[in-house]
């Protein structure tokens, strides 16, 4: 068996492990393998393990990656921040994105969506925990954005996302991911329909589960330690 095989093994005993222990059934937690810096081949191996759902946060490296693996099945889900003058590739080339943090980039991706692909699976990333260095939306102010994206012909409002602030502490990684799984009750109370909670990462996947999480985004437990620069 192959090491992301393995790997992979590994990461989907924990999914299963922590789901259990929230009293949540397993099948509702999707596992997107973060991929970024890993080659094509590294993603063949994940993919002829079972792996279909792939993380990226860096258009330019994504886009050959995409090409090279047409026609495996794969979905890719776009991660990263967004900039404006990238929304058109991104449009056309994932099937997901996680981190809609604005009305322009909402309205460019519908906008610039292909007629021929279905619309565009989206997710709100909200800053959960205020960090200065991170991208997102305000939680007081993700109500109108996602009233406005929801409105958008060509994309689909699924969720909310987030990347708290890291920490070793169960209690500290479950209160983010708390508050995010509030805000999304609290939009779905105003008259939205969100089904997604994507949060949780190699270090916090659990605290992720416990809390609602519906898509992990594991890379290192999948891919191993990222090479140094």
């Amino acid at each position: 068996m192959s090491r992301p095989a393995d790997n992979l093994e590994r990461v989907r005993t924990r999914i299963i492990e922590a789901a259990h222990a929230a009293g949540r059934p397993p099948d509702g937690i999707r596992l997107v393998a973060v991929s970024k810096t890993r080659p094509a081949d590294d993603i063949a191996a994940a993919a002829e393990a079972g792996q279909r759902d792939f993380g990226e946060n860096y258009l330019q490296e994504a886009l050959p990656k995409i090409e090279a693996l047409r026609g495996r099945d794969l979905t890719w889900h776009f991660i990263g921040p967004i900039q404006s003058n990238k929304t058109r590739d991104i449009a056309a080339a994932f099937d997901w994105v996680h981190s809609v943090d604005r009305f322009k980039i909402a309205r460019r991706l519908s906008d610039q969506r292909p007629d021929d692909l279905p619309p565009l699976e989206v997710c709100l990333q909200v800053n959960i925990d205020d960090q200065a260095s991170k991208s997102g939306v305000a939680p007081a102010d993700a109500l109108e954005l996602a009233r406005a994206v929801a409105g958008f012909p060509r994309l689909r409002l699924r969720g909310l996302m987030a990347i708290p602030a890291p920490s070793e502490d169960p209690a500290a990684q479950r209160a983010p991911f708390a508050a995010l799984r509030r805000l999304r009750d609290e939009l779905n109370a105003a008259g939205l329909s969100l089904d997604t909670l994507s949060m949780g990462m190699t270090g916090d996947l659990e605290a992720a589960v416990a809390e609602g999480a519906t898509i992990v985004r594991v890379g290192t437990a999948v891919f191993g330690e990222r090479p140094a620069a």
